[in-house]
């Protein structure tokens, strides 16, 4: 959910929707719902006995937004990824435990000696959810489809690591691009084997397997939808778990059992649901009156679910921030004033006045409970490295940065962020904060999620208030994003140093070494202010306790529905 990277998603909280946004997983190990607590009893509303599916292996939720194109080569969004992971499948799927178990694969890759060759092996039979085949060129045309400049696909980056993707990427021509689709290091070696060459050795490639981009797409199917791949119900192909029957924007989604999956007879429910529900206070009344079993919860809402089976929180590996965009304010090229519009905020105060939840205040960009590649916490390695809340210094870098500019002011800005309850509100923080403490008129412009975004990666904005979720269990899937000119730099952004550290970090083979050139390029981010990180996410949700196995990731979707079973 770049969004991650794009940015979610697939990089959205109920606040602000993220480009890559990540979940919390602390279900118990026979899969029942997170934070069930043992003996506890049942929920004070109606939900808990009569739930929204009335028993029976339907399942309804609320759910924060509507998400863009479900395509696998341009998604971009955690809803995005949400939503095309439950209709859809890689070769391999994330367990509970965030561990890849087969999935169109019949079995664990066969890797070679030098960590760069996986050879893998389809299961017999698979079909796509039309009941066509499904082989092993669907694999090699949704990466050659991905990489193809002319798809524009922002995770594109991800494919680079298969030999030769960074050639197509680059390709200028028909001919060039002809050429590099033929090298690119994935090959059908025959229907049911899929062969996989990397650029270099990466410990995580099997996990990796598991992410979107990494998915089949059918050819013709793609082709005849053409520039509406993705935009609708009936424009829309999976292989997964579930079909998606039915999608009217911005309102509901409905989910049903695909029959052709190849694992059909382990799936236990028959419908989902999904509304469409941004206003917190709604969502509570539909959870409350049985007519939902998935909702947001915050603040003293949760006074009453304390100790109840219904309260789960999920910890999560996603950041909340803003960027600066530098080409439509020239003024926040200087660093002083992007350094004065961050200290000018006092981060405490949005877990406490706007999220309400176990959300924390940010000390840097990469998230607590994020591995450092190395064995340990990249958080607790890196240290605090975010600007102290100090107006005083605030107002003296500010006046600073606008002499150097030749300013007597900044112009009148726009902050954009989501347009739910919570995402209104922080904007309107945000404002009042920039407001009280330096004098500056900021104008709240709240956006459906898809626009948000949309604006966000067409660098459309002045401000914007985003989210990033780990793509994988790595610092790089947070630093590689702001590399000069890469897909996710929106603010346009650039630092020599920084693009030298990530870079020897990426083909660095000392993890020791390489974790620690990823601290100083997190604390030249810091440093400069290129973005400012406000709160590290961990939400808490309303599920009914009837629902069993629904699986809350710590990165990746939202949730996922393969295993969950109405009780």
């Amino acid at each position: 959910m770049k969004l991650k990277k794009v940015l979610s998603s697939a990089m959205a909280i109920t606040l602000a929707g993220t480009l890559l946004a990540a979940c919390g997983n602390n279900n118990t190990n026979n899969g029942n719902n997170a934070a069930a607590t043992p003996g506890a009893s049942a929920s004070p509303t109606a939900s808990a006995s009569n739930g929204g599916s009335n028993s029976k292996q339907e399942l309804v939720m609320n759910y924060r937004a509507d998400p863009p194109a479900l395509d696998v080569s341009i998604a971009e969004s955690a809803a995005s990824f949400t939503i095309l992971g439950a209709i859809s499948e890689g070769l391999y799927r994330l367990d509970k435990d965030m561990q890849p178990q087969p999935g169109l694969a019949a079995e664990m890759p066969q890797i070679s000696a030098d960590g760069l060759t996986y050879t893998i092996k389809l299961r017999d039979g698979l079909k796509w959810a039309n009941g066509e085949p499904l082989t092993a060129k669907d694999f090699v045309y949704s990466y050659q489809r991905t990489l193809d400049p002319a798809t524009k696909a922002s995770y594109a980056f991800i494919l680079t690591w298969v030999k030769g993707g960074q050639a197509v990427q680059d390709a200028k021509t028909p001919e060039e691009l002809k050429a590099a689709k033929d090298a690119l290091g994935v090959k059908a070696l025959d229907d049911k084997t899929l062969e996989i060459t990397l650029d270099q050795p990466r410990a995580y490639f099997t996990a990796q397997l598991a992410f979107l981009n990494y998915y089949p797409q059918n050819e013709k199917f793609v082709t005849a939808q053409g520039e509406k791949s993705g935009a609708d119900a009936d424009k829309v192909l999976g292989a997964g778990p579930f079909v998606l029957t039915k999608w009217d924007h911005e309102q509901q989604l409905v989910l049903e059992k695909n029959p052709n999956y190849w694992d059909a007879a382990n799936v236990k429910l028959d419908k989902v649901t999904l509304n469409i529900v941004k206003d917190q206070a709604t969502g509570l009344n539909l959870y409350e009156s049985g007519k939902t079993d998935y909702a947001d919860i915050s603040g003293d809402d949760m006074a009453k679910y304390e100790g109840k089976a219904d309260l789960v929180s999920k910890k999560e590996l996603v950041t909340g921030y803003l960027n600066f965009q530098q080409v439509k304010v020239p003024a926040f090229k200087n660093v002083k004033i992007r350094q004065a519009l961050s200290m000018a905020i006092d981060r405490t105060l949005i877990p406490k006045l706007v999220l309400k939840n176990p959300s924390v205040a940010s000390t840097g960009f990469v998230p607590n409970g994020n591995s450092d590649g190395n064995g340990a916490e990249f958080r607790a390695g890196a240290g605090d490295l975010e600007a102290a809340y100090d107006v005083a210094k605030a107002k003296e870098l500010l006046a600073q940065g606008l002499a150097e500019e030749g300013l007597t002011a900044l112009p009148k800005l726009e902050i954009l962020g989501d347009d739910t309850e919570k995402g209104k509100k922080l904007l309107e923080n945000l404002v009042i904060q920039w407001k009280a403490n330096l004098g500056i008129e900021v104008v709240a412009a709240p956006q459906p999620h898809a626009t948000r975004l949309d604006k966000e990666l067409k660098k459309d904005y002045q401000i914007v208030s985003t989210l990033w979720g780990a793509d994988y269990d790595d610092p790089m899937t947070w630093l590689d994003m702001f590399l000069t000119g890469g897909p996710f730099n929106t603010q346009d952004w650039s630092n020599a140093k920084y693009d030298e550290l990530v870079k020897a970090a990426q083909k660095e083979t000392d993890n020791a070494k390489r974790a620690d050139e990823l601290k100083q390029a997190e604390k030249i981010l810091m440093d400069e202010a290129a973005i400012f990180p406000l709160y590290f996410r961990q939400s808490p949700f309303l599920i009914n306790p009837k629902v069993q196995g629904l699986l809350l990731p710590t990165y990746g979707p939202d949730f996922e529905l393969k295993w969950t079973s109405i009780q």
